[in-house]
C-alpha cells in the first residue's frame, strides 16, 4: 500500500510504497557500485540529515535520479527525498514507479499552483525535496538557465513557517563520458547550503531573484572545479 500525502488536494497521487522503496533502494546501492568504476564524491558533509531541504543538481544523464538518493538518501541520512519529476517522464511503468517513490510530475514549462503547493507544504512539514534546476538533461559542461520555482519555493517556504530554516544545496555532476556506460566515471560535487533566512527581509520576489543568481554563481563554483 502507498502511503500518501493528505495534506492537499492534488490533481496527482504521490507517496512512498514501502515494498518499492525496499526493492529499489538496496538495488540502487549494489547496481552504481558496479556499473561505474568510479563514484567520486566531495562535500557530501553539506547534506543534512533532518530539516527542510532542497537538492538542487545540475542534470547530466538519466543516472542523476539514482545518484542523488545514493548520495543523500536513507543509508546516508536515513531520509526519503521527494523528486519533482517533469511530467514528461511520468508516463508508463516508469511514471507507475516514481510516484510510488515519492516523485509527483511538474510542467516544466508551465508549473502549476498545485505542485508549488505542494512543495511548499512539503517543505514546511521538514522533508527533502530534489529540484533539477535546469528542468532538462544538458549532457555538456555548462551551466543552463535555471527556472525560477525552485527558489520561490524555497522563499514562500521560509515565508510559511519562518522558524523553519530552509536549505537549498548545489550540487554538480560530471560524467566522464556524454553518454555514461559500464565502467565510466563520476564525479559528484555538493556545495554550501543557500539559506533562505538569509534573504529575509526582502519581499518574496526580491528574495527569490537574489537566492536564484547565488545558486547560479554556487553552480558556476561547482563546474568551475571539475573543467
Amino acid at each position: 500500500m502507498t502511503t500518501e500525502s493528505t495534506a492537499l488536494a492534488l490533481p496527482f497521487k504521490s507517496g512512498f510504497s514501502p515494498i518499492i522503496k525496499s526493492l529499489a533502494y538496496p538495488l540502487g546501492q549494489f547496481v552504481l557500485p558496479r556499473y561505474f568504476k568510479h563514484i567520486d564524491i566531495s562535500g557530501q558533509e553539506h547534506i543534512p540529515h533532518s530539516g527542510a531541504t532542497i537538492l538542487a543538481p545540475t542534470h547530466r544523464s538519466r543516472w542523476d535520479p539514482m545518484l542523488v538518493p545514493y548520495i543523500a538518501g536513507p543509508y546516508v541520512t536515513g531520509r526519503d527525498i521527494r523528486f519533482m519529476t517533469s511530467q514528461n517522464e511520468m508516463k508508463g511503468i516508469q511514471g507507475w514507479m516514481v510516484r510510488r517513490l515519492g516523485g509527483f510530475p511538474v510542467d516544466t514549462d508551465n508549473p502549476s499552483v498545485a505542485t508549488f503547493k505542494f512543495s511548499i507544504d512539503l517543505l514546511v512539514r521538514g522533508e527533502m525535496l530534489g529540484i533539477f534546476p535546469e528542468g532538462n538533461i544538458f549532457r555538456d559542461n555548462e551551466l543552463h538557465p535555471l527556472k525560477k520555482g525552485l527558489t520561490r519555493i524555497a522563499v514562500q517556504a521560509h515565508s510559511a513557517a519562518p522558524d523553519r530554516e530552509i536549505k537549498v544545496i548545489p550540487i554538480h555532476f560530471r560524467y566522464s563520458e556524454p553518454l555514461p556506460k559500464m565502467g565510466s566515471s563520476v564525479k559528484i560535487l555538493i556545495g554550501q547550503p543557500l539559506l533562505a533566512s538569509s534573504y529575509a527581509g526582502k519581499s518574496n520576489k526580491k528574495a527569490a531573484e537574489s537566492m536564484h543568481q547565488d545558486l547560479e554563481a554556487s553552480l558556476h563554483e561547482l563546474i568551475a572545479k571539475v573543467n
